[in-house]
């Protein structure tokens, strides 16, 4: 994976960071950042009775070897709790963008960063969001519906994605994490915010906007602001409730933002200069994720035979996992109408499905019940799974920057993917654009004799 340094210098260890953060101003010191690695955990005023029953994790169970070129979360000296669920999720490497931001966001340091999805960039925002929480307890007086994160991102998939993250690295402690999205009961959600004193909050921007109107929601105590794939919010026409959000939070000085975009345009570049201060910037580049992961297969084939295709590749014994992209909901729905009838058994996920039904089909697919799910753009960049063995271009992205994002679903974190491209008439208008954003050519082919 290719590091481009942006802009920054390496941390300083012996040097804390001088953004006055409400973490760096609560009355415990950051010592838990120099704590040596044992298996108790610096004391937390909101810790319960029944966490003293709990059997004490030995962190030396968790024995992963120093590799030249590689950083470990010991490394990072990252608390305990989160170590433990660190542990227990597998991961005892970081990937690039973790290893490269941890040192800078653990300090308070502000962070924009550039990546695709599949990066790790989720799990580095989470970890250091966790790890401020944990190693500066609040001893003031709290208040409910008075999160002290907050973590903004496009789209209702991604934002229970982000949530289940969340509570998967949080397992072992006691922070309590809200999701608060458009499509789901209002008064549902807002008595999750009054049932006790909420951390961490994931929302898209116009549900929370609700709930801050309506003042069920109060954001003049958030210490870290997480922004999540910019660039898609910028195209989805929230930037202009992203920045009373942001506004509704306390001043850059007295908070810390991390934003994640995985395009920069200049109007990325903006914002990200209102909003942060002092920011460590990296990059990392998009063309490791379509060739260093992903084998990319391209057909020519008529408009007409597309869907039998398709019909005859997700039966294919290699295919166990597989997400089928087309740039309109129309075509979605038509796609899926015909493959039904075909016998196949699919799900779909487009802006007109109602909230529930897209949530019992995205578990559907996450348990395997469903094999093949067909998506649009918007809503399918929210699907964050791991072992998605394959993706399929309906058509090619009217957007080039979305081919990256669709075929960035399989190939994940270092494993292998399929993606396969249905180019037809329509679509050749499309290759030259596609070509020139990838930086290569497609190996343009007809398809095998048994897929016909």
């Amino acid at each position: 994976m290719i590091i481009k340094w942006l802009k920054g210098k390496k941390a300083d260890p012996s040097q804390e960071s001088g953004k006055k953060t409400k973490a760096s101003e609560g009355k415990q010191s950051p010592s838990c950042k120099k704590k040596p690695s044992a298996a108790k955990s610096p004391p937390s005023k909101k810790t319960k009775s029944r966490k003293n029953h709990r059997p004490t994790w030995d962190i030396n169970t968790f024995d992963v070897p120093r590799v030249e070129g590689k950083t470990r979360f010991h490394d990072l000296a990252i608390h305990i709790e989160l170590m433990q669920a660190i542990h227990k999720s597998g991961f005892d490497y970081c990937t690039p963008i973790q290893a490269e931001t941890l040192p800078h966001t653990l300090k308070g340091q502000d962070v924009i960063g550039k990546a695709q999805t599949g990066t790790g960039k989720t799990a580095a925002f989470l970890i250091t969001v966790m790890d401020q929480l944990l190693c500066h307890p609040l001893e003031s007086k709290r208040y409910l519906s008075e999160p002290r994160a907050l973590i903004i991102a496009p789209t209702r998939e991604l934002v229970k994605q982000i949530e289940e993250d969340a509570k998967k690295l949080g397992q072992f402690s006691e922070l309590s994490i809200v999701s608060l999205v458009g499509g789901e009961k209002f008064e549902k959600q807002e008595n999750q915010l009054q049932r006790g004193f909420v951390d961490i909050v994931v929302a898209t921007p116009g549900r929370l906007i609700d709930f801050v109107q309506q003042k069920k929601i109060y954001l003049d105590r958030v210490e870290i602001l997480v922004l999540d794939e910019a660039d898609r919010m910028l195209d989805m026409g929230f930037i202009p409730q992203v920045k009373q959000i942001v506004r509704a939070t306390p001043h850059k000085e007295n908070r810390q933002t991390l934003l994640f975009s995985a395009t920069f345009d200049q109007d990325i570049i903006n914002l990200s200069k209102q909003w942060t201060i002092d920011a460590y910037q990296i990059e990392v580049e998009a063309e490791t994720v379509t060739t260093d992961n992903v084998e990319q297969i391209s057909y020519m084939v008529a408009d007409s035979d597309k869907v039998g295709m398709i019909a005859r590749l997700t039966r294919e014994d290699d295919v166990k996992h597989c997400i089928i992209f087309t740039n309109r909901k129309d075509q979605s729905q038509t796609l899926y109408d015909k493959l039904i009838g075909l016998g196949c058994k699919v799900g779909i996920l487009t802006g007109d499905i109602q909230q529930s039904k897209r949530t019992q089909t995205l578990k559907q697919f996450k348990e395997g019940k469903v094999k093949v799910l067909i998506a649009t753009d918007v809503v399918g960049r929210g699907i964050h799974i791991d072992g998605i063995t394959h993706v399929i271009n309906y058509n090619l992205p009217q957007e080039p920057e979305n081919y990256v994002h669709r075929i960035g679903r399989t190939g994940r974190a270092g494993a292998k993917g399929v993606a396969i491209n249905l180019i037809g008439e329509e679509d050749t208008y499309d290759v030259e654009t596609l070509e020139s954003y990838l930086g290569y050519k497609l190996d343009l082919k007809l398809p095998p004799e048994h897929l016909l």
